[in-house]
């Protein structure tokens, strides 16, 4: 199964019960929050360490098994331009309602990818149900005779959650006869209802250079 392209990321931060947050103290009114064009979208979503590197079994003068532990998945997004007090809320930052943010407790977040397939044009889904997003570095740069872009580029490490069995990462066929994208948003987003219109809760109005 090829894929070609990123069509859309959504994001959503959890309570310490595993399930999406809502209103003004979340990304939006029904706790999810898409990355939509009016914010420039998404640029990359480098998904590493799916699965360990196999571990070989030897018998019999040869390679016989391998065992192939569980991954830790990571997914290293460049967003072009996410809203401040969105990016803030994903990293755990205060607001000290003059405007400065200090680090706070990082909240975990939920994380779904969405791509294509090559041919039948099948939306193709990898879901996170819990992580945390980390910013390592910002490397700032001067202006040219051309714009230098400093995209906002997060780390979001997934995390095991019991209702996947263990596990970190789910894929989702959007071509499979029994899929509903409905089941899926609640399947990844702890808590989302269908029923609930997407509002930010902070404002979402972004300059770009």
């Amino acid at each position: 199964m090829a894929t070609k392209g990123l069509k859309m990321v959504t994001l959503a931060l959890l309570d310490d019960n595993g399930a999406i947050v809502k209103g003004a103290d979340g990304l939006s009114t029904n706790g999810v929050f898409p990355i939509t064009d009016e914010m420039l979208g998404t640029k990359t979503a480098n998904i590493t360490n799916v699965s360990s590197a196999p571990t070989m079994i030897y018998g019999n003068d040869g390679q016989v098994d391998a065992d192939i532990a569980k991954g830790t998945p990571s997914v290293a997004f460049d967003f072009n331009g996410l809203p401040v007090a969105i990016k803030n809320k994903l990293l755990g930052r205060v607001n000290d309602t003059k405007g400065g943010y200090t680090q706070g407790n990082v909240p975990k977040v939920a994380a779904l990818i969405q791509t294509t397939t090559i041919g039948t044009a099948t939306p193709q889904y990898v879901g996170f149900a819990a992580g945390k997003m980390n910013e390592t570095a910002l490397n700032l740069q001067t202006n040219t005779n051309a714009v230098v872009r400093v995209d906002d580029a997060l780390t979001f490490t997934a995390f095991s959650v019991s209702r996947w069995g263990g596990e970190a990462i789910k894929f989702f066929d959007g071509g499979d006869e029994n899929f509903a994208e409905a089941a899926m948003m609640a399947d990844v987003f702890n808590g989302y209802d269908s029923t609930t219109t997407t509002t930010t809760s902070t404002t979402t109005t972004t300059t770009h250079a």
